[in-house]
């Protein structure tokens, strides 16, 4: 095993002492080919080209003698340290920090970013990153080769942002260029870049206090679901509060998801999945249900992309859904739901022989069905007295090799 394992960050600027002398030390030196080419680095060192850290990780643990690893930024966000502190490799590290890329990308761009976040995009989860870009006001986006300004700008389709794209932070061909989402892939960009992309409106009062970094868990009103006095007493027949809270539990969206709201009503339900960290779309018929849903996203500060349309056939052109509330439309709609493949589908029914139809239909496409006969009755406490009594059959689908 190594008998030293110091990991240093490189941000363009001169080494600093500490790493220096680590470097000077080292009988093995590991990092890209602009960190192997640093005249700091011994010529009688071993030198390993970092392609896979995990593997690199291996042939340090094997050598015996000091090794250091050359970074990009700061090395313990998003970056190598997490790997070469996994237990298989028994490394104990010493971190010398340099300005991370996120940080010195917002310093070129001259704003604040304890209130953003920051997701890493490669192939594999790029499509995540693009809803946590649709679900929030300031994102930084930390690209891979086919992960990158273009191709988030091409997934963002139909939502305007504007990207701050900075490239090759910290070397003497950094560049940094703002252009609006749309315009991004008509561009060939330099890796390694970091993409700055804002937009959307403005959060609720309060949520630039700075208490936490990234989104604030306390802005707004607190709980999952809120009464029908917050949606101005609109909802409809099916978007009770009771109703909401069973959907909302069953389908669990979360941050880095794409919900759909296939008839959206008054817009509660997607606003409250928009509150949770969800990417949403809302679909709606009619018009006035697009401007309340619209109306209720701008008093919560949420961000939602809102569709005109009839379903099944609004819904041809939507990029793939996580999960999907079917407030509207039936049978019909769910089955076409269900032929895109969410990993969760909600829907409800007025009768029992609607809730078998549907119920039969998930079952048909591969999903497992439950379902629940939800009754609520409200009481007016003053007198004990019921005021209201709302009965709906709640049916919820999951994929079974989708369970995640």
């Amino acid at each position: 095993m190594a008998d030293r394992v110091t990991v240093i960050g490189w941000d363009g600027s001169p080494l600093t002492a500490a790493a220096r002398a680590a470097l000077g030390a080292a009988t093995l030196v590991a990092g890209a080919a602009h960190h192997l080419a640093l005249t700091e680095v011994p010529r009688t060192a071993e030198r390993i080209r970092l392609g896979s850290v995990a593997l690199a990780a291996r042939r340090i643990a094997a050598h015996r003698g000091t090794a250091v690893v050359l970074a990009d930024g700061d090395p313990g966000f998003f970056g190598v340290v997490r790997t070469l502190r996994a237990p298989e490799f028994g490394l104990e590290v010493e971190v010398v920090p340099a300005v991370s890329s996120v940080a010195a990308a917002f310093a070129r761009a001259g704003m604040p970013w304890d209130d953003a976040q920051v997701v890493v995009a490669h192939r594999r989860t790029l499509r995540r990153a693009v809803n946590v870009c649709r679900a929030h006001t300031k994102v930084a986006v930390l690209t891979s080769p086919g992960a990158g300004p273009a191709e988030l700008g091409l997934l963002l389709d139909g939502i305007h942002r504007t990207f701050v794209i900075c490239e090759e932070l910290g070397t003497g061909r950094e560049q940094v260029t703002v252009v609006t989402s749309d315009k991004a892939a008509d561009h060939t960009w330099r890796d390694p870049n970091v993409v700055i992309v804002i937009g959307g409106p403005a959060g609720p009062a309060g949520a630039g206090d700075g208490w936490i970094a990234g989104r604030d868990p306390g802005a707004g009103p607190r709980g999952w679901t809120l009464p029908a006095e917050a949606y101005e007493g609109r909802l409809g027949e099916g978007e009770t509060e009771t109703l909401r809270a069973a959907q909302l539990a069953r389908l669990g969206p979360r941050v880095g998801d794409l919900v759909w709201d296939i008839g959206c009503g008054s817009g509660a339900f997607a606003t409250e999945a928009a509150r949770a960290g969800a990417a949403v779309i809302a679909v709606d018929r009619d018009p006035g249900a697009c401007a309340r849903t619209e109306a209720a996203a701008r008093r919560f500060g949420v961000q939602l992309q809102i569709v005109h349309g009839t379903a099944p056939h609004v819904l041809e052109n939507l990029p793939e859904p996580d999960v999907v509330r079917v407030g509207g439309g039936g049978a019909a709609v769910v089955s076409a739901v269900a032929d895109r493949r969410p990993q969760r589908i909600v829907s409800h029914a007025a009768t029992r022989d609607e809730a078998e139809l549907v119920g039969r239909d998930l079952t048909e496409h591969g999903y497992d069905v439950e379902c629940a006969l939800l009754q609520s009755v409200e009481l007016d406490t003053r007198a004990w007295t019921e005021k209201e009594r709302s009965v709906a059959f709640l049916l919820s689908g999951v994929l079974p090799d989708r369970m995640s």
